[in-house]
């Protein structure tokens, strides 16, 4: 054995390599990894002591599992840490802010006190995000037309960060803000399209800014975050049409714990599925840079339809109310398409890699389909104790049957067939179709045991 040989032999013994043993996992976390671990448990303890007489047990159970669950994915992705303290912290001081001097909460402070008022009530927070989504979208696409392509990326990232924030204050403080109406309003905000289209965007969001930092490219940001600016058109005409920012009351049908698990295990499918066709279709358009014949520019001339069809399903509401926001959508939606199909080279050069775009898609799809599988079997077991049967074949749960054997497929072609490009890209686009219908189309279209949901 050499001399330089045996110095790295030694340096590796001392590093407690030379055994091949790796630290624990305990023993690699950090000072500020224990040090978030105890916020959260003293987070957890304080709602425990000042919450426990209106939470029953399967509450209780919940809360006590959320506080490993949070440690856990702060641990894992860091980043969150510094969400998890900021989103808190903002809600805390929200809470303090609807307090009167003489004790107790005044929701009409949303209207006087400064911060509530123009930042942290549950609405202002909500609009904030909505604005700051589609500046997100706006910068992410600036950076694939110019020079500056970075700065504007990265000014994209950090607001879809702030935008994830608030859009998680404006939730916490619209939990507190129902309980403050009556004891029989109170509950988690997952009960309507408002309150998920919320939960759609910020989940969403942060599972791409995960993908993006994984991989450490902001190229996918202009696709990804396509699909969250959509959501949030949706959800302002939404809001104006029924105005559904208002918090009402649950239906008995929803009156259940198993809602606090199914909707939000339901949206993380959701979410992962709609950021896998999006960079689906960043996959195509990069794989059709070269082509100059039209008929096969095919992906785009799918968005285009999808797009330009969109105010149709909402005709009968767009005569009604908002018909104006939907010619406005349409003028804008096939600006985008223009434009992409005008600058498909460019976009291409500043997508990252083929394997990229692939192995994001498959992670997106593989993620979404473990939690959409827990979503139904929770689904499943919450039926049983609402409807006597796990399953009734009901429209909703027949379409989401098809959701879940459609990314079924397409994770066996891939496990056991290999599946890639063109074919993975446009099976996942499908998906995205079937997803939604299956979200919002049996909404509009069918009726059944689910129709509490209907626009």
């Amino acid at each position: 054995m050499n001399t330089t040989t045996a110095t790295q032999t030694i340096e590796l013994k001392k590093g407690g390599l030379g055994t091949g043993l790796q630290p624990g996992y305990f023993a690699r976390r950090d000072a500020w990894d224990w040090l978030f671990a105890l916020l959260v448990l003293a987070g957890g303890a304080a709602a425990f002591a000042l919450y426990n007489q209106a939470m029953d047990g399967y509450e209780k159970a919940i809360l006590v599992g959320t506080l490993p669950s949070v440690i856990w994915l702060g641990w894992f992705w860091r980043p969150l840490r510094a969400l998890v303290v900021v989103v808190a912290a903002l809600s805390l001081l929200a809470i303090w802010l609807y307090q009167t001097p003489a004790g107790g909460a005044d929701l009409a402070r949303a209207d006087t006190a400064f911060l509530l008022k123009y930042f942290i009530s549950s609405q202002s927070a909500i609009l904030w995000m909505s604005m700051l989504f589609f500046m997100s979208t706006a910068f992410y696409w600036l950076g694939m037309f110019t020079r500056a392509g970075d700065t504007f990326e990265l000014l994209g990232s950090r607001m879809a960060w702030v935008a994830v924030t608030l859009a998680l204050v404006g939730t916490m403080v619209r939990w507190y803000e129902s309980h403050q109406i009556g004891p029989d309003i109170g509950h988690i905000p997952v009960s309507n399209l408002y309150e998920v289209f919320v939960l759609f965007c910020w989940m969403t969001a942060t599972f791409y800014l995960y993908y993006e930092d994984q991989y450490r490219t902001r190229a996918m940001g202009a696709f990804a975050m396509l699909v969250v600016s959509a959501a949030v058109g949706f959800l302002l005409w939404y809001t104006v049409v029924r105005e559904a920012h208002e918090i009402q009351p649950l239906i008995p049908a929803l009156q259940s714990w198993w809602m606090k698990l199914h909707v939000p295990a339901n949206f993380v499918g959701y979410g992962t599925f709609a950021i896998a066709a999006m960079l689906a279709f960043a996959y195509l358009i990069k794989q059709s840079a070269g082509e100059t014949r039209w008929y096969k520019l095919a992906p785009l001339w799918v968005l285009g339809v999808v797009l330009c069809l969109e105010p149709l399903v909402f005709r009968q509401s767009s005569l009604e109310k908002g018909g104006s926001y939907w010619f406005v959508y349409f003028g804008v939606s096939a600006l985008i398409v223009g434009g992409i199909l005008a600058a498909r080279h460019r976009i291409a050069s500043r997508l990252p890699s083929f394997e990229v775009l692939d192995d994001v898609m498959y992670k997106a799809i593989a993620i979404g389909f473990a939690f959409f599988t827990i979503a139904t079997v929770l689904g499943a077991l919450w039926a049983a104790e609402a409807w006597g049967g796990y399953w009734s074949w009901d429209p909703k749960e027949t379409w989401a049957l098809i959701v879940w054997l459609n990314y079924a497929a397409w994770l066996h072609m891939r496990l056991m067939k290999g599946l890639r490009g063109t074919v993975a890209a446009w099976w996942a686009l499908v998906g995205l179709a079937v997803t939604t219908f299956a979200f919002l189309g049996v909404n509009m279209f069918l009726s059944g045991l689910h129709s509490y949901g209907e626009l």
